[in-house]
């Protein structure tokens, strides 16, 4: 194809040429006649528009005419502007300045058109601003309530706290009474027993009684007896043994803290009443073997391997009570022990230890 048929094919249909392009092997005469047919159309189409300008003026001359004569009659006027087709040239130039002029339009409406979009686009990002505006205040608005919601709960939490606050200085300062309260009790107490004071804080007293040595006692003195007081928000007490000899508070003495020294005499008779009888067993301890069960006040007498003697102690021994043979076991059997008469009765743990070593009945 050559290039003349190539710009006629740009200008009346690029399919065409594209087509031809992609198949010009194949439709290359196709095209070449497509070009003639083209070629032609547009002469002929010239030919009939100057033909239908003519005939429109000699329609327009005849409607003007009144009769047949007129025009025999009647000279051509001449064609101003070179005729037809100076006319369809002018109105060809007028065509394309109002269509240059309609372009024009319509560029300056678009431009207007977008500017109206970007307007619009910019007041729609204002609004979601305006909008994400109030959400943020409204955020803030209920932030602040809760804040002072807040404040408002640490306001009566703090009045709380000041009166808890009070309520323990003022026990606080009860307990520090009953401190100097159990200090001048242990200065009155100091002719008869030896106290140290352990540790000492809000909710727990700790002492230690200790018997004052003596002339008449041997150098062994028994453990001595660690008693702890606890404290409790009802202004009670309990006083329990930590270190000593078991049975002496079984299940601990509670009361009132009116009661304190009452409880602490209790316990101190106690251990004075049994001091005599721990002192006996510590001593015979380093020569028998022996164990002390406080809470059923039970001697129990290893004398062999196979052979174990239980010795029962009255309340109130040496003083008050006594001291009997319980029962005689030989590898878990009873023994009788019937034929066991001592020499005297009254006999004391010593006595009685001393004997049952010595006797060849067990």
């Amino acid at each position: 194809m050559d290039e003349e048929a190539r710009a006629v094919l740009q200008r009346c249909d690029p399919v065409l040429l594209g087509s031809c392009r992609d198949s010009e092997q194949s439709d290359c005469s196709e095209a070449a006649r497509m070009v003639l047919y083209l070629t032609d159309s547009r002469r002929v189409q010239k030919v009939l528009g100057r033909q239908l300008f003519v005939l429109d003026s000699m329609m327009s001359l005849l409607e003007g005419l009144e009769s047949a004569q007129q025009l025999m009659t009647q000279p051509c006027p001449p064609q101003p502007g070179g005729g037809a087709r100076s006319r369809w040239k002018s109105l060809k130039t007028v065509s394309r300045s109002g269509t240059e002029e309609t372009e024009t339009l319509l560029r300056s409406l678009q431009d207007k058109i977008q500017q109206m979009h970007n307007r619009r686009h910019s007041l729609t990002e204002l609004v979601h601003r305006l909008h994400s505006k109030k959400q943020q205040y409204t955020q803030l608005e209920e932030s602040l309530q809760k804040a002072q919601n807040a404040l408002q709960s640490c306001d009566h939490q703090l009045t709380q706290l000041r009166a808890e606050s009070e309520a323990v200085v003022s026990q606080l300062i009860s307990w520090q009474r009953i401190r100097d309260e159990l200090q001048v009790y242990v200065s009155a107490v100091q002719d008869v027993m030896q106290i140290n004071l352990l540790s000492f804080n809000q909710s727990e007293l700790c002492l230690e009684l200790r018997p004052r040595p003596s002339s008449d006692l041997s150098s062994n003195e028994p453990e001595p007896l660690n008693l702890s007081v606890t404290w409790s928000h009802d202004d009670r007490f309990t006083l329990q043994v930590r270190e000593g000899p078991a049975g002496l508070v079984e299940d601990g003495l509670s009361g009132r803290r009116s009661e304190l020294s009452a409880a602490l005499l209790e316990v101190m008779q106690r251990y004075l009443g049994q001091f005599q009888l721990l002192s006996e067993i510590q001593r015979l301890r380093s020569s028998f073997a022996i164990d002390w069960r406080a809470s059923q006040r039970v001697l129990v007498y290893l004398k062999s391997a196979v052979l174990v003697c239980h010795l029962q102690v009255e309340d109130g021994y040496p003083t008050g009570g006594a001291a009997r043979l319980l029962s005689v076991r030989r590898d878990g059997q009873h023994v009788d022990t019937s034929g066991l008469k001592p020499l005297r009765s009254g006999l004391s743990l010593t006595d009685w230890l001393v004997f049952l070593s010595s006797s060849p009945l067990v």
